[in-house]
């Protein structure tokens, strides 16, 4: 992208920006304001005219656009397809719960974790998005909603790719949410998703950003893990646990355990009793996935009846324990699998010219 991206910039920067252009220092705060609004330069009223037509003209306000939606006729879910101003595709879900609105997003352009049980990760990492990225995901789902009334709430980082891997990316998207001039999302109102970054979840521990970790564990041990994700393989469980008990003691907050029931492979009652053992005088709670098959490895998902004696091993255990709703089945709603369809049936790696225009 030629082009510097606004959204990706803090109120300093900003001014730094206006600067060079001549504008006084107070620009910042109103350009800031509007971009965090998700409006066209045009739409920005307090600014002069022929600002607004440099902007537009100069700079990207925001880098992100709705490609295709689709709504699932279950439960409102919504699975958008939005398309980068490279052409790159990437995938938002936002879910409407009783206490408000959450938007899932992505946080790079595919994902380079392996995951064998994840449909992000079959064709690579082509790219880490920038904070403006990220943003823009928020502020196209808020125009949705500004329709009825209502804008996003609760944020999830748990779409393509590995927060941590893109980590400087995540932090600056995590303190430009947080702004309280722009979009003003509290900290305790997003997740994050990690595979197992030892080192970034340990520096993340320190960076005073009390977010909900979430980690994606998946196994009750090194063995089992390691056939499912290739990280396992650098890290192991007890380094992995052990830093997830460093950032319990910095935050305060519990840590959520991510754990795709696979059949044949984690999902036995002896397994969530290994787990139990894993997880003894840790504050968390486990997130039951009942898995969406992926053909292309050879996973299957489980029954109800698998489901239940799992649950009911980790309670007896004294685990806390829930199954994760399942959400938009009827409109691709698993990670990773709209795009992959999209671009299947247009046999392009990303959208063409004529798609973008």
């Amino acid at each position: 992208m030629d082009k510097v991206d606004l959204l990706s910039l803090n109120p300093d920067e900003l001014e730094q920006v206006l600067s060079e252009l001549g504008e006084p220092k107070f620009r910042a705060k109103q350009l800031f304001g509007w971009l965090h609004k998700g409006v066209a330069p045009e739409e920005m009223r307090n600014l002069p005219a022929g600002l607004r037509t440099r902007i537009a003209e100069n700079f990207l306000t925001n880098p992100v656009r709705i490609l295709e939606e689709k709504v699932s006729k279950l439960d409102g879910t919504r699975k958008f397809l939005y398309a980068l101003e490279d052409g790159n595709l990437i995938e938002g879900v936002l879910m409407r719960y009783h206490y408000g609105n959450t938007l899932c997003l992505s946080t790079q352009v595919g994902c380079r974790m392996g995951c064998r049980f994840c449909a992000s990760t079959l064709e690579g990492c082509v790219r880490n998005l920038t904070a403006g990225e990220m943003l823009g995901q928020i502020l196209c789902a808020n125009r949705k909603l500004a329709e009825e009334g209502e804008r996003v709430g609760n944020v999830v980082l748990m779409g393509s790719g590995e927060p941590l891997d893109n980590y400087d990316n995540v932090v600056r998207f995590l303190r430009l949410l947080h702004h309280p001039d722009g979009v003003c999302i509290g900290m305790r109102s997003v997740s994050l998703s990690t595979c197992g970054l030892v080192p970034q979840m340990l520096a993340f521990a320190e960076e005073n950003l009390p977010v909900t970790l979430s980690l994606s564990l998946h196994a009750p041990d090194d063995e089992i893990r390691r056939s499912l994700m290739p990280v396992a393989n650098r890290y192991s469980m007890d380094e992995v646990l052990c830093a997830c008990r460093n950032y319990v003691k910095k935050t305060g907050r519990r840590v959520i355990f991510e754990y795709a029931l696979i059949h044949g492979v984690n999902s036995l009652p002896e397994h969530a009793r290994a787990l139990a053992g894993k997880l003894r005088n840790l504050q968390c709670h486990v997130n039951l996935i009942p898995l969406n098959d992926v053909p292309e490895r050879g996973l299957k998902g489980v029954s109800e009846k698998e489901i239940d004696r799992f649950r009911q091993a980790l309670e007896e255990a004294g685990i806390s324990v829930t199954r994760r709703r399942e959400m938009g089945d009827d409109i691709d709603g698993a990670c990773g699998q709209l795009r992959r369809h999209y671009l299947k049936q247009s046999g392009e790696n990303r959208v063409t010219g004529e798609e973008q225009a």
